[in-house]
């Protein structure tokens, strides 16, 4: 396998330069207006959306899924999974693409699921998975199309749909060994090595075989069958942006399908809303990606 090293050599003995890559509060100066934005537009969403509350897809008071049916029977199915560096956010601000999508024609599943320190990246990523099982299973009864499976998610997300595409979980849960049809990785961690480094292991408590074990880079399906789209803002940090691009690039040598966006004059917290914006590329695009005829 072709590996792709994404750590960076510093100088700094305290590594403050690849803190401040991965520092993505501090990439912006308003911050906080962007969990509060989240959830008014998640709320919005609520308001004016048919919705399927809270529904379990397991026995833990957080394996809870929102399910938004598309107004046609047998709909391909959206599937996100929240950012938060594994430790914040909630599906409460996670439904801002609900209604763009849904009118296009997709069914939207919202995940919650348990974090930092609650719950370990194993335990979570084990929850998304289930999640994920769960969906396939039994989304038919909500009007979604078990064998058109699209994952999505952002940062922490894009790091989680990382892992769902890697081989061997599968047949734990009862899944076939390619549960989904693409996925939509937006500004995602999918080599945790250099986080071992960072502030960010304050709360990930990584060893070295734990990142390893957890980073989508060193796991790929065995077969080529889900599609993947790889997206980040041009505004993000010289290292977020290279965990997309090599991503992709290792994706690409196993011969996988694959494609990338880079969406101009956008943030690592602008990018995710674009998938509520019926103009922006990156709403195009995974229209294409799911063929939602006459949004593609």
């Amino acid at each position: 396998m072709v590996t792709f090293d994404l750590s960076v050599q510093v100088d700094a003995p305290d590594n403050t330069w690849l803190n401040d890559q991965y520092d993505v509060r501090g990439s912006v100066s308003d911050f906080e207006q962007y969990p509060l934005r989240y959830r008014a537009l998640s709320e919005n969403a609520l308001a004016v959306s048919a919705c399927y509350r809270d529904v379990s897809y397991g026995p833990g008071a957080n394996e809870k899924l929102d399910i938004f049916p598309a107004a046609t029977a047998a709909a391909p199915v959206f599937f996100f999974i929240h950012g938060g560096y594994w430790r914040a956010l909630s599906k409460a601000g996670s439904a801002f693409m609900v209604p763009a999508l849904t009118q296009a024609g997709a069914c939207v599943v919202v995940l919650e699921y348990d974090l930092v320190p609650t719950m370990d990246l194993d335990g979570i990523v084990d929850q998304v998975r289930r999640a994920l099982a769960w969906t396939h299973h039994h989304i038919v009864d909500f009007g979604g199309d078990p064998n058109r499976l699209f994952a999505a998610g952002h940062s922490a997300g894009g790091h989680l749909v990382g892992m769902l595409l890697a081989d061997g979980w599968q047949r734990q849960v009862g899944e076939p060994a390619e549960p989904l049809r693409g996925a939509i990785a937006i500004s995602g961690l999918f080599d945790l090595q250099p986080l071992t480094q960072t502030f960010v292991n304050g709360w990930m408590r990584l060893d070295a075989t734990a990142a390893k074990r957890n980073s989508p880079i060193q796991h790929f399906p065995r077969h080529g069958s889900a599609e993947l789209l790889v997206c980040h803002g041009s505004l993000e940090s010289k290292a977020f942006a290279r965990q997309s691009t090599a991503y992709l690039a290792a994706w690409q040598v196993q011969g996988l399908p694959g494609s990338s966006l880079v969406s101009p004059g956008i943030n690592h917290f602008d990018v995710v809303l674009d998938l509520g914006d019926p103009t922006s590329g990156l709403f195009k695009a995974v229209c294409h990606l799911m063929q939602l005829s006459g949004h593609c």
